[in-house]
């Protein structure tokens, strides 16, 4: 089978809802319509259109897998439904060549009044699956939802995690020709999600087609072949998923009275072929090139203009800072430059920056450090640094005084969302404690790395890793 082969044509997809202000609007537009053609009069509208998709087109080839990102509203999941032939389109055509399975609204097909077992065979009929053959894969499925005897239960007793993870088990076991994964889902806990994604990967490395939604940068670089970038029904570009990914977090954190701007030079750049020129900086800077693995096994340093593709991306602020009480000392102007000074809260991979905040003092305050954090967007604390040790803190500091102080890093981080808090301490009593601190006062992202080989948070790989075959 060619590699070329196309599983999924998508041509000038659209779907169009009817918003109804009254119930009894509903029922006027089925009648008064054909009414008013009757009578040969021009008919109205009771309802106002909602294009939640408007002419996407795209193809999908054999073994493929391609990423779909876009800001909430965008028309990601309507897009799956319909290639899924769980909603219909309003315009268009599409044709999807094997067999589907979709991690949607998972369970949904299932009958509460059924047993586990009842609605696993009922659930094989709706994939294209003979009885015969989901049966054969029976104790399979049962092992991988770990419901054990509630198997012959009906799933009305379930709890929502059972009945979420034996609807998932169903899907992920039919062997599909394509795959059709919502992230969005929540399945089980946090061991039960990593099984799903192993067998995500699986299914993915043996050949067969992978169509998914994700919000995670990361995921998307390093899964996907492609990804596309849908905004308000609209599909304004398809590329590499480092390019696709850089625009779509450009869009999401730009200011609102950017965005519709955005919008319009993302779409001519990509309709005039030429996308790269909005990936980084807003078209003033080039994107950050992609690094070929030559398969030396020979450790290789970080470039060091790496931090040269950092820049500075308007809207992207902290909508959670806490501020402590502040006790004769105020933290002013936070924030993350290169170290040849340029402000910045994109940064690259590997590259230098420098942390800076400064302390401003109202009372003079003794035995005087400071102090900051990197946390992950859902709070791990993931690394801090105080600017001494407390037997070296700074004396005395006077009134109308002012403390800079310099965190240097070198960015080690997994692509996304990271924040970082700002603290100074001093002597209060007997003891040390904060007289000011802000924590998540700056909000900072790293941009994905196609090279990257490191897994977790942070990088502690020296070079790359050294394979030998003896």
């Amino acid at each position: 089978m060619s590699s070329k082969e196309i599983r999924i044509h998508v041509e000038g997809l659209s779907k169009r809802y009817e918003m109804y202000s009254e119930p009894s609007d509903r029922l006027k537009q089925m009648i008064l319509p054909h009414l008013h053609r009757v009578a040969r009069r021009t008919p109205r509208a009771y309802f106002k259109e909602f294009w939640a998709l408007r002419d996407v087109s795209f193809d999908v080839f054999h073994g493929e897998t391609v990423g779909i990102v876009g800001r909430n509203g965008s028309g990601k999941s309507t897009l799956l439904q319909m290639i899924c032939g769980t909603v219909r389109p309003t315009l268009g055509s599409m044709v999807v060549d094997g067999r589907i399975s979709a991690l949607l609204e998972l369970g949904a097909g299932f009958n509460p009044e059924f047993t586990g077992r009842e609605n696993v065979l009922l659930s094989g009929l709706v994939y294209g699956i003979s009885e015969a053959e989901i049966r054969a894969k029976f104790d399979e499925i049962l092992d991988f939802s770990g419901i054990g005897q509630f198997i012959d239960q009906p799933v009305k007793t379930y709890s929502s995690g059972m009945y979420v993870r034996l609807a998932f088990a169903v899907a992920i076991n039919v062997s599909p020709d394509i795959l059709v994964v919502d992230e969005a889902l929540a399945v089980g806990d946090e061991a039960f999600q990593r099984k799903c994604l192993a067998r995500i990967d699986a299914i993915r490395d043996a050949g067969a087609t992978v169509l998914f939604v994700s919000h995670s940068a990361g995921t998307v670089v390093e899964l996907c072949d492609r990804a596309i970038l849908l905004d308000q029904g609209e599909m304004l570009m398809h590329g590499t998923p480092k390019e696709v990914v850089t625009t779509y977090q450009k869009l999401l954190y730009a200011p609102a009275d950017r965005s519709a701007q955005m919008r319009q030079e993302i779409i001519a750049a990509y309709r005039g072929g030429s996308n790269r020129s909005v990936l980084v900086g807003g078209g003033d800077r080039p994107a950050e090139s992609a690094v070929v693995n030559d398969n030396s096994n020979s450790p290789q340093e970080p470039a060091a203009p790496d931090a040269d593709f950092a820049y500075w991306e308007e809207g992207m602020v902290s909508k959670s800072t806490v501020e402590y009480e502040k006790r004769g000392a105020f933290i002013e102007d936070p924030h993350v430059e290169t170290h040849d000074g340029r402000k910045v809260n994109v940064l690259a991979a590997g590259g230098g920056y420098v942390y800076i905040f400064r302390v401003r003092f109202e009372d003079t305050l003794a035995r005087v450090r400071c102090g900051m954090m990197i946390r992950s967007l859902t709070g791990v604390e993931i690394g801090g640094a105080a600017s001494m040790v407390p037997q070296d803190s700074i004396p005395l500091v006077k009134a109308g005084e002012s403390v800079v102080v310099r965190f240097a890093f070198r960015c080690l981080l997994h692509p996304g969302v990271y924040f970082l808090s700002a603290g100074a301490l001093a002597a209060v009593g007997e003891g040390e404690e904060y007289v000011d601190r802000r924590v998540d006062v700056v909000m900072f992202r790293v941009m994905p790395s196609a090279t990257r080989l490191a897994t977790g948070f942070v990088d502690l790989l020296e070079g790359a890793p050294e394979v030998s075959v003896v």
